[in-house]
């Protein structure tokens, strides 16, 4: 079954220009703005996953993460077909993005949870 954070975090840098991985990097303050997947349960069946994922945009400026939270929502919930090595059959959005706290008050973060059903290609 594809790992949905190798298939989300390139397709989101592919399509958002912007740096996207499934962990944020020690230098965050320097790689901003940045997004991040993270799966957070969700079923995987025989031939399908159902992934639940938590996807965190930080920029520098709240405006900044307001904007960019709002693009990465309206990329997935369109996202159907190929991506990587896997074939997107739909995206859900389950908790649309809301501001969140971060240790350095510099950063903004936002974030959003989202289902994702897709299979291997």
């Amino acid at each position: 079954m594809p790992d949905v954070e190798t298939v989300l975090a390139p397709w989101l840098e592919a399509t958002l220009d912007v740096f996207s991985a499934a962990e944020t990097p020690a230098d965050l303050e320097d790689q901003l703005p940045m997004i991040r997947v993270e799966r957070i349960g969700g079923p995987d069946q025989r031939f399908s996953a159902h992934p639940r994922v938590s996807v965190d945009v930080f920029a520098s400026t709240a405006d900044e993460a307001r904007v960019l939270a709002g693009r990465v929502r309206d990329a997935l919930v369109f996202l159907s077909g190929p991506a990587g090595a896997s074939v997107v059959r739909g995206v859900r959005c389950d908790v649309g993005p809301v501001r969140m706290p971060w240790a350095n008050e510099s950063i903004h973060r936002r974030g959003a949870t989202y289902t994702v059903s897709l299979r291997a290609a």
